[in-house]
């Protein structure tokens, strides 16, 4: 098969666990030598320079490094929806995508099949292929991971979930995240640059950069302080900041229906049962107007009430 060498003892995120995917082992992140796609299709909910009027063509993978235990996006995280395609696939739906209109091609949890992913890039672009490439990230990325996405990414739209340790063992198994992540980010800002764009039908389009998003946790109002104040302080406008209060207690939701492991997860973390309030979200955006951050993403009331869940029904992959 393609891509064994990488895959044989497995290094691509910062978990190293080492497992040999070529020949069919699980990684932690769950994913076998195989690519696994859930859905391709047009997304309207990034951000305006993301998804524009026309939608991100967006490419959702199937398992992740990660696995926070507040996931919206759990049913693909723990690899429950997907079937297998090649990297043929993974081209011919990059082409689609744009055919349909694509402002760009988002791939989405990509970090555990970015081999796979290049060679797919590579493939389409000599095809025709001239969208910008945004990879949709945890932020839970290896230097190297980055460096080896020269030529391939245009623009990350990448997360920093905490600066804290203890919240980032208690809801990714991820002690490390603060750390990995900003030298992750660090070296996404160095091989990318500040953010360049055009426009497309009249609206703006985000061609290479940077998106940091922080998504608000129930409770964690201080640490989304730092996490804000840390971004600033470091990079200023060599990216553009995303500040996000769409939390939604999914995982309430499945221990209401029966999940067992859902049930054992909001027993151990009874506060991913309730919503970020009106006002903790309010007082992050005066924080980063204190600032003087002046150009950020926010959404307004009640987003944590709309759907940002896509249903992963294998639109766009090919069966």
């Amino acid at each position: 098969m393609e891509f064994e060498e990488s895959l044989a003892c497995c290094q691509l995120c910062p978990r190293a666990c080492g497992v040999d995917r070529a020949a069919g082992e699980r990684g932690v992140c769950g994913a076998q030598g195989e690519l696994v796609v859930a859905r391709a299709a047009l997304h309207m909910w990034e951000e305006p320079p993301i998804s524009g009027s026309r939608g991100s063509g967006t490419v959702f993978f199937s398992n992740c490094p990660l696995r926070c235990v507040y996931c919206q996006n759990q049913v693909i995280a723990d690899g429950r929806a997907g079937v297998p395609v090649t990297v043929d696939d993974v081209a011919d739906m990059c082409l689609d995508l744009q055919q349909q209109g694509a402002l760009n091609v988002n791939f989405v949890t990509p970090t555990h099949y970015s081999p796979h992913i290049r060679a797919a890039v590579a493939r389409a672009r000599a095809r025709g292929l001239a969208l910008p490439v945004v990879w949709n990230t945890s932020g839970y990325e290896t230097v190297q991971a980055v460096r080896d996405n020269v030529g391939t990414v245009d623009v990350y739209l990448t997360d920093f979930k905490y600066c804290s340790s203890s919240l980032a063992r208690r809801y990714s198994a991820a002690p490390d995240y603060p750390e990995v992540a900003m030298a992750a980010l660090e070296e996404m800002v160095r091989c990318v640059g500040a953010p360049e764009g055009d426009e497309v039908d009249g609206q703006p389009r985000l061609t290479r950069g940077v998106v940091v998003r922080h998504l608000m946790l129930p409770g964690a109002l201080e640490d989304s302080k730092r996490v804000v104040r840390t971004i600033w302080e470091r990079f200023g406008n060599d990216v553009l900041l995303s500040l996000m209060n769409q939390y939604t207690p999914v995982l309430a939701d499945a221990a209401q229906a029966g999940d067992a492991w859902a049930q054992r997860q909001l027993q151990r973390c009874p506060e991913l049962g309730g919503r970020v309030s009106d006002g903790e979200y309010e007082e992050l955006l005066d924080y980063a107007d204190s600032l003087g951050i002046e150009d950020y993403f926010w959404q307004q009331g009640g987003a944590a009430k709309d759907s940002f869940i896509p249903a992963f029904d294998l639109t766009g992959v090919p069966r």
